[in-house]
């Protein structure tokens, strides 16, 4: 394998793309669902959730692209697999090595492909029309058969299908036998989820009363009669393939939402259920700095007051909120999280607020909202500084009277909501730089929590290490026996810029890699954690005493200014020493500079 893939390349745009996928370990009728540069997105049909390749495990694939035919290999690793309850499983696999040239091969598919459309028995006229329609906005591929259009259609890229030409009985059959299966289906392949088909458009003639029944059986995406013009033909192309990129999103993200939860019952399922025990929201407390904070908590929680939890990403804010929820009166209520950076404006206002029927292309069923489910208890509002204006006008509008209007709709509902907010960044300067509106600032900081990150709380480092030593046991089903105390104090001197969500993923990754019964050592770290920290030998090297004694202040004085962000007095009032003469030595060490 050749083409390494960056771990951190940038999620690139998913692409919709239906194709046989032959896997090692074998995985029975996989499929693609989408692809991107750096991923791609399967459905299979195992016998069971240990038959084929499982979280974490690398495997390798093999599929064709469409039109072009090219071979594509490559080798990745599940990053996760859900069992959907039902015969079809879903997996995502992150890329990290394509055979050969196969890399550039898809990067040039991508970014080369456009919309694919099957055309069903034009003539040559309407043929000439449709061409002049799509020209540079779609490649038309055309059928004069059904057995010829189900065959294009199994190539997996066509955004439409167009029904053309004058036999109805012949158009109508088509579109009929594309909604019934055929008795000799291989029941072992998933094939592609039937929202996620392509959509048809159908321009033949035919009786209204049977155009209706094919409406509504959901077979039907745009009834455009008899010779369109060719402006209705390109926009309903394209409603097709926004409609269809619409549903393969929304399909992947209800499965992994759908995962998460699954996983989050799982993982309190598995928690210790020792009388007196603490349980995974109050693990990392112990440290003076949380234990301030756990005070202003439960100081809050019973008042129904707004909260905003101010930290650094992956400092527990969301864990903070759940504590809240809990102490709050509210408990048996519904807690609902949103991260408000993760949906585009319009998604967001639409998962927020609910939406009518019709409100937009896709909005095929009313939804209710996330206030609206909300309802009586706690609402979550991660990372709002992502936020827009318009957006933050709605929620003002909201917090201050309940009220609730869906996207599309007329009607108002009025909510009883307690909302708690978090952010990255500090929102003060966010208003004073324009980023955020005041009104909406001043609303949500009513009580305003600052959580320290890790660096600045070493001591609950060790304890947050084994909890998740034990749990990525439990639930990965491995065997690690504690660490060596070199990577206990490895793990006390890095300076976590991911914070706890960072040393969750060292340890997961440590715990994964590990052999049966393996006390985790360097070995088992990621790199750059091992690169960050000092050689082993570094202070028990040869050399005189004075030597020795002249590398550990060292080492030690650059540890208190890392961990305390170069802040001088800080570090001194950590190490017990005068400013004046933690600076002198640090200066002599060539740790600190005058200015």
């Amino acid at each position: 394998m050749t083409r390494p893939v960056s771990a951190y390349a940038p999620r690139s745009e998913r692409k919709p793309l239906y194709v046989k996928v032959v896997t090692q370990p074998a995985l029975p009728g996989c499929w693609a669902v989408n692809i991107s540069e750096t991923g791609i997105g399967l459905i299979a049909t195992p016998r069971g959730p240990q038959e084929g390749p499982c979280e974490g495990e690398s495997v390798e694939l093999s599929f064709s692209l469409p039109d072009s035919g090219e071979h594509i290999r490559a080798r990745g690793d599940v990053r996760w697999r859900h069992e959907t309850g039902g015969p079809v499983t879903a997996l995502g696999v992150f890329f990290h090595a394509f055979e050969d040239s196969d890399g550039v091969k898809l990067a040039r598919y991508l970014a080369t492909a456009r919309l694919h459309v099957v055309v069903a028995f034009a003539s040559d006229e309407e043929a000439q029309d449709v061409r002049a329609a799509l020209e540079g906005q779609a490649v038309p591929h055309f059928a004069s058969s059904a057995e010829e259009a189900q065959a294009l259609l199994a190539r997996g890229d066509a955004a439409a299908l167009l029904v053309c030409g004058r036999d109805e009985e012949r158009a109508l059959s088509l579109v009929a036998g594309l909604g019934t299966p055929a008795e000799d289906v291989d029941l072992s392949s998933a094939g592609p989820p039937s929202d996620l088909t392509s959509r048809i458009i159908y321009c033949a003639p035919a009786a209204p009363e049977r155009l209706v029944a094919l409406f509504n059986a959901g077979l039907v995406f745009r009834a455009l009669g008899a010779s369109p013009p060719p402006e209705a033909v390109l926009q309903a192309v394209l409603q097709a393939g926004r409609e269809r990129g619409v549903r393969t999103e929304q399909w992947r993200m209800a499965l992994e939402l759908e995962r998460n939860l699954l996983r989050e019952r799982a993982l309190s399922q598995a928690l210790p259920s020792v009388p007196g025990g603490r349980g995974e929201e109050e693990v990392g407390l112990r440290s003076a700095a949380m234990q301030r904070v756990m005070e202003m908590v439960r100081l809050v929680a019973p008042h129904r007051v707004a909260v905003l939890l101010q930290g650094e990403t992956g400092t527990g804010k969301e864990v903070l909120s759940r504590i809240v929820h809990r102490l709050s009166g509210r408990g048996e209520a519904p807690l609902v999280i949103q991260d408000c950076g993760a949906l585009t404006e319009t998604l967001l206002e639409s998962e927020l607020f609910g939406h009518v029927k019709g409100a937009f292309t896709g909005a095929v069923a009313d939804h209710p909202g996330l206030f609206v489910l909300a309802n009586g208890g706690t609402i979550f509002l991660d990372e709002i500084e992502n936020t827009t204006p318009n957006l933050q006008a709605k929620l003002l509008r909201v917090l201050e009277t309940g009220d609730v209007r869906p996207v599309g709709g007329t009607q108002v509902r009025h909510v009883d909501v307690r909302v708690l907010a978090a952010s990255n960044k500090d929102l003060g300067e966010e208003v004073r730089e324009g980023r955020f509106r005041a009104d909406l600032f001043y609303r949500l900081n009513s009580f305003t929590i600052d959580i320290p990150p890790l660096r600045e709380r070493p001591e609950d480092i060790p304890e947050l290490a084994r909890y998740f030593l034990g749990l990525f046991n439990r639930t990965l089903r491995r065997s690690a026996s504690g660490m060596s105390q070199d990577v206990e104090d490895m793990l006390r001197a890095y300076p976590w810029p991911g914070n706890v969500r960072e040393l969750r993923n060292v340890l997961e990754r440590a715990v994964l890699l590990s052999r049966p019964g393996e006390v985790v050592s360097r070995r088992l770290l990621p790199p750059s954690l091992v690169s960050a920290s000092p050689p082993r030998n570094e202070l028990a090297g040869d050399g005189s005493l004075r030597a020795r004694l002249e590398r550990v202040e060292r080492e030690l004085i650059r540890e208190a200014l890392e961990r305390h962000g170069g802040v001088l007095r800080r570090a001194a009032m950590a190490l017990g020493m005068d400013p004046v003469t933690l600076g002198r030595r640090a200066r002599r060490h060539g740790l600190w500079k005058q200015d």
